[in-house]
């Protein structure tokens, strides 16, 4: 018996979805809730798992063809279903001939993309091994007469296991590096054949880079420059992904439809990282992750929303909405383009909270495992732009939301201090730069730096002892 498996709503507002990888071929088994295909929708790119264990028998949608929800994407057979009817024997009476010496010419063990195969009914004994019935002609010699030449059936017979058929498809992710992890690999003078793979099917991701040039950096750099090597896409061409084009809409309408500039503050932080490092030891034990500036960050801006109410709004022709709670997209850097999960509520979360969340959706968002409403629903901003070092930038404001927080790279500098005594002195300080994007068809120059100076004096403060979470 076949089933039709068709493309799932992926969230409320998702109508349609772009195949951009599937992960099993015409002829592979597959399990329950195995990843069957990646599919991209304008908020997420996301595995769709197998609702139905059998044999891939057909492939309706192709790669890079856009579906509407509800579509068929392929059809499963069920082993013992599947060898029920008679009436399909002669057609596939007539495809073995052609098939079959294929088989032979090629891989005999592998030449399972007869996935029409597995609809023959001759095999109906065993229910269990009708999915590849149609290999080994033991059963169905009268059908198949080249059954001597296939001497590999007993081979063919081991593979039922459920791993046999999967094992391809980590190969192939495993050998597939992007671009991008492959220049930095270069760069870091790390040879991607020593590094282990954490991405879908053992793929090596930017994170697994970055941790083993982290683990086998000397403590003392090289003196000596080392130019880069040249980026393997240059001097090529390639179609942007759905997500690229969904992200370069939304960034153009909004630059067209909002009037945007962006107000900076610098922030003595020294005070967060001496908190941090008394700390961590502690939060590390509590909740597993390490404790960094960012969930001060968010939790700082969110309290600072429930009192400048302009700056945790929306604009929809001419009404104003002003949100009841302050639901933080923060961006996430992914070998697929930026993506902005959501905390939800994060003004009444504790800092450990607000970390455990951000190391949740962080990882998920780079594996691919987000569901789209996990995306939904920001009021407010927050991308780490100092992550990779940089001291601030102008972040663009994306609509329906008027306001965007960048923060820059912790960095210690010499910084004019003044004591209790008014006496001043010079000291190196923990100093960062945030940088306020905003709407000012809604928000004021005025509000925006009331906004910035109370997240600053929250921050330079550092009172956080009573919301740690530990």
């Amino acid at each position: 018996m076949s089933q039709n498996v068709t493309l799932p709503a992926l969230g409320e507002s998702v109508t349609e979805g772009t195949v951009t990888r599937w992960l099993k071929k015409v002829g592979d088994t597959v399990a329950i809730d195995e990843p069957l295909v990646e599919v991209s929708t304008d908020k997420v790119d996301t595995e769709i798992p197998s609702p139905v264990a059998g044999v891939i028998e057909q492939i309706l949608v192709q790669e890079d063809e856009t579906v509407e929800v509800g579509a068929v994407l392929v059809i499963i057979g069920d082993g013992s279903g599947a060898a029920a009817p008679s009436a399909p024997a002669a057609p596939v009476a007539v495809e073995a001939p052609v098939t079959a010496p294929a088989a032979v010419a090629q891989a005999p063990v592998v030449e399972a993309p007869v996935a029409q195969a597995p609809v023959v009914s001759a095999p109906a004994p065993a229910p269990a091994a009708a999915p590849i019935a149609y290999v080994p002609p033991a059963p169905i010699v009268p059908v198949i007469a080249p059954a001597p030449v296939i001497a590999p059936a007993p081979v063919v017979a081991a593979a039922p296991v459920a791993a046999a058929p999967t094992s391809p498809a980590p190969a192939s992710d495993a050998g597939y590096v992007t671009p991008l992890v492959r220049k930095l690999a270069s760069e870091s003078g790390i040879d991607l054949s020593t590094v282990s793979g954490t991405g879908v099917g053992g793929r090596i991701r930017k994170d697994d880079v970055i941790a083993a040039a982290t683990s086998s950096s000397p403590v003392v750099a090289s003196q000596t420059f080392t130019a880069a090597a040249d980026s393997p896409l240059r001097g090529t061409s390639e179609s942007m992904s759905r997500l690229r084009k969904v992200l370069a809409e939304r960034a153009v309408a909004s630059m067209q439809q909002t009037a945007q500039l962006t107000t900076v503050v610098e922030v003595d932080v020294t005070k967060i990282a001496q908190l941090r490092q008394q700390a961590q030891a502690q939060f590390v034990a509590k909740t597993g992750g390490k404790l960094n500036f960012m969930p001060f960050f968010a939790l700082a801006a969110a309290e600072s929303l429930r009192v400048h109410a302009k700056l945790n709004a929306s604009i929809e022709g001419d009404v104003v909405n002003y949100h009841p709670t302050e639901n933080i997209s923060f961006a996430v850097d992914t070998e697929r383009g930026l993506l902005t999960p959501v905390l939800r509520d994060a003004s009444k979360l504790t800092i450990a909270q607000i970390a455990q969340q951000i190391a949740d959706l962080a990882t998920r968002s780079r594996s691919n495992k987000l569901m789209p409403d996990e995306l939904g629903g920001g009021t407010f901003t927050l991308t780490n732009t100092g992550s990779r070092g940089a001291l601030f930038d102008t972040p663009v404001v994306f609509l329906p939301q008027v306001a965007i927080l960048g923060t820059g790279i912790v960095a210690k500098r010499p910084v004019v201090v003044t004591a209790a005594d008014g006496s001043e002195a010079i000291a190196i300080r923990s100093m960062v730069y945030l940088a306020l994007s905003y709407d000012h068809r809604l928000v004021d120059g005025a509000d925006a730096s009331r906004f910035l100076v109370d997240v600053k004096n929250r921050l330079e403060a550092a009172d956080f002892g009573s919301v740690l979470g530990i």
